[in-house]
């Protein structure tokens, strides 16, 4: 039983595809089926029903699942430690960045690591706070980049790096546009275009009107913050977001009373070793 085997049976089961796992893992599909060919052979059992272009994992497959993480996250902590022993700054660094912070925060710090650790694999997947939090709490990534939550698990270790301050955004010919502040009666009376409710950003914006015991009229709702500046400023609806974000197509407003910002940071399990890279990367984030 490979490792390589193992790799496409858990892309495989990941993807729910034999297509989209080849393209995951740089194969061809043919490549990837005759990995999952032999692994069942050596296994004696069939591992995947294939039911017309859906993928589901069989009894068999479901078993060998937790047990093929757990041997390839082993596997990768040998050649880490390994790696380490050496004092060098190599190997293959996991790491979930939000869009937002890859966007806006981040690129002069990769750049930077890159030039000076070139031996070190970046491997980075972008992705919402929320699910790149419950990867790193899962132990699947090394490191995350993302807004903080709000509730800190004891499990994790949480480096804030950026405080983010947020501000009331509208059209620059939105009915609000000319008041130089806001209160969230006013915001209510107009359809809003905020982050999803489920992410840490549209939290922030929720607990607001639930404190003040209004609705907010939700016209459309999205995760991608570039999405909303685009959307508010055609002018349908208004939001809250980043000043990083702002520009020319938007007016910015106070909101009477409230401070808004939100926590951009680093994330890592406590009970999963940092690897040389991983703390030569922590080391090159700006101080808070």
């Amino acid at each position: 039983m490979d490792t390589q085997a193992l790799t496409a049976f858990l892309s495989v089961a990941e993807l729910q595809s034999f297509s989209e796992a080849a393209e995951k893992l740089h194969l061809t599909q043919p490549a990837v089926s005759k990995r999952i060919a032999t692994l069942e052979k050596q296994l004696d059992c069939r591992l995947f029903d294939r039911i017309g272009r859906h993928v589901h994992l069989t009894e068999a497959g479901r078993s060998l699942l937790p047990i093929a993480q757990r041997v390839l996250q082993e596997l990768r902590n040998a050649r880490r430690q390994i790696n380490d022993l050496r004092g060098t700054v190599a190997g293959r660094l996991t790491m979930g960045i939000s869009h937002h912070i890859g966007l806006h925060r981040l690129p002069p710090v990769l750049r930077e690591f890159t030039r000076r650790y070139p031996a070190v694999q970046l491997d980075i997947d972008f992705m919402d706070s929320e699910l790149a939090h419950q990867r790193i709490l899962q132990g699947e990534m090394d490191l995350a980049v993302i807004t903080l939550s709000p509730s800190q698990e004891e499990n994790l270790s949480f480096i804030p790096v950026w405080e983010d301050s947020l501000t009331v955004a509208v059209s620059n010919d939105h009915p609000l546009a000319d008041a130089r502040q806001v209160n969230i009666a006013m915001l209510s009376q107009h359809i809003a275009i905020p982050p999803g409710l489920n992410t840490y950003t549209g939290q922030i914006i929720k607990q607001l009107f639930d404190d003040a015991g209004l609705e907010m009229e939700i016209g459309m709702s999205t995760n991608y913050l570039e999405t909303i500046k685009v959307m508010v400023s055609i002018g349908l609806g208004w939001s809250i977001l980043p000043h990083t974000l702002l520009d020319s197509s938007v007016t910015a407003l106070s909101l009477e009373g409230v401070d808004l910002h939100r926590t951009l940071g680093c994330v890592h399990h406590r009970k999963r070793s940092l690897s040389n890279a991983a703390e030569a990367f922590i080391d090159l984030l700006p101080s808070p």
